[in-house]
């Protein structure tokens, strides 16, 4: 299959959907959801971004990222470093967009020794109940609308067994205490993985995830990255990918097929790319050879690069060439032998329509500390529409 690039004139991505998709969509679009449209950020506190300079108009949802697990109480807390921005988050963003909602967001990508955290917090009743008990306390305590679980990533089957266990629990926590209170109850949501390239989606309980989360967050993204033994260019986060390897496209119809209706996943939008080093200057595609991270544009070991530093490098350097690729839906960039996969304006457009008209709650961005003069979060909200 060719695949289809344009220079500075792109090209919109085409209405097709495979005969699979459309057959669940059809199916699964009659089942209502409580839950209205979601444009959710993340915000990172280590971003550089303070909280009174977010621009909230262009989200519905805005979650504060992230809180800690004590290890020794199972107990949800958040640092001192963080407590001044936490405790003020909901205020300072509502007074730009009073109606958008916040989440305390809980875990993040800590690797190993996190996951193990979880797993060993959900292994016993004692521990769910402290940690589900605590976590309800401080989001009432700091004025958040609800709660995020960011577990990377449950690995076996015992933590889908756990997990599940905790799942329940929380919800009925949470309908409890909205009971009590009177308060509306908290909501609770997850970022999951989207692809099983990077954690075995089958460890994941779909059943108790369709029944007690609001809506998931879907990772899709990071899917090819110039870490480990790339030799390769790649699209970091592909909505398709004609190969049939990660996509996108595949990650949110694994969901579905696990039984997860497509009006409770959100699918995910990178605020930042990748930079390779090419081996020949003048081979600069899709898969053009290369030797691993260029870290002479990122400070990042494995080659991460923030959209807002991706556009500097693309207005500074002499004779980059931008490129549209509507194949796999993705941008890329480059000048001499540094090559940036990434997400500009037309492929967030593009991923953010198709999530549209798939029946999707809508969609996130990590994180929103990378845009670029809120450039790729008026996108996204624009093309979703009101």
């Amino acid at each position: 299959m060719s695949i289809k690039e344009t220079k500075t004139q792109h090209n919109t991505m085409g209405n097709s959907k495979s005969l699979f998709f459309l057959i669940i969509f059809t199916v699964l679009i009659s089942f209502s959801s409580a839950q209205g449209t979601v444009k959710g950020g993340y915000w990172y506190s280590d971003s550089g971004l303070d909280v009174s300079d977010i621009d909230s108009s262009y989200f519905t949802h805005l979650f504060c990222a992230f809180a800690d697990l004590d290890t020794q109480t199972s107990q949800v807390t958040i640092s001192s470093s963080n407590e001044p921005s936490f405790s003020t988050f909901t205020q300072t963003v509502q007074q730009n967009n009073p109606s958008v909602k916040t989440l305390l967001s809980i875990g993040g990508g800590g690797g190993p020794s996190l996951a193990a955290n979880f797993a060993g917090m959900a292994s016993q009743a004692s521990t769910r109940k402290s940690f589900i008990d605590s976590s309800i306390q401080v989001a009432r305590n700091y004025n958040f609308h609800g709660l995020d679980l960011d577990w990377e990533y449950p690995s076996n089957d015992t933590d889908k067994t756990n997990f599940g266990l905790l799942l329940n629990e929380w919800r009925s926590a949470i309908t409890q205490e909205s009971t009590t209170s009177g308060n509306s109850a908290l909501l609770l949501t997850a970022a999951v993985s989207g692809s099983n390239q990077i954690s075995l989606l089958e460890y994941y309980p779909a059943q108790d995830i369709a029944n007690n989360f609001d809506w998931v967050n879907i990772m899709v993204y990071d899917l090819f990255t110039p870490g480990g033994y790339s030799t390769q260019t790649q699209p970091p986060a592909p909505l398709k990918n004609p190969q049939g390897q990660f996509s996108g496209e595949e990650g949110i119809a694994s969901w579905i097929q696990l039984g997860v209706p497509a009006n409770k996943l959100a699918i995910g939008l990178p605020f930042y790319g990748y930079a390779w080093n090419l081996v020949n200057a003048n081979d600069h595609g899709l898969f053009a050879t290369a030797n691993g991270a260029d870290t002479d544009v990122t400070s990042s070991g494995d080659g991460s690069i923030g959209y807002g530093d991706i556009r500097e490098f693309i207005n500074t350097q002499s004779g980059v060439q931008c490129v549209y690729n509507s194949t796999f839906v993705t941008d890329y960039c480059y000048s001499g032998t540094t090559w940036i996969g990434y997400d500009d304006t037309q492929s967030i457009s593009a991923k953010v329509t198709y999530a549209k008209d798939n029946g999707l709650v809508g969609y996130f961005a990590w994180q929103i500390g990378s845009d670029d003069s809120w450039t790729l979060s008026k996108t996204a909200s624009n093309a979703w529409g009101s």
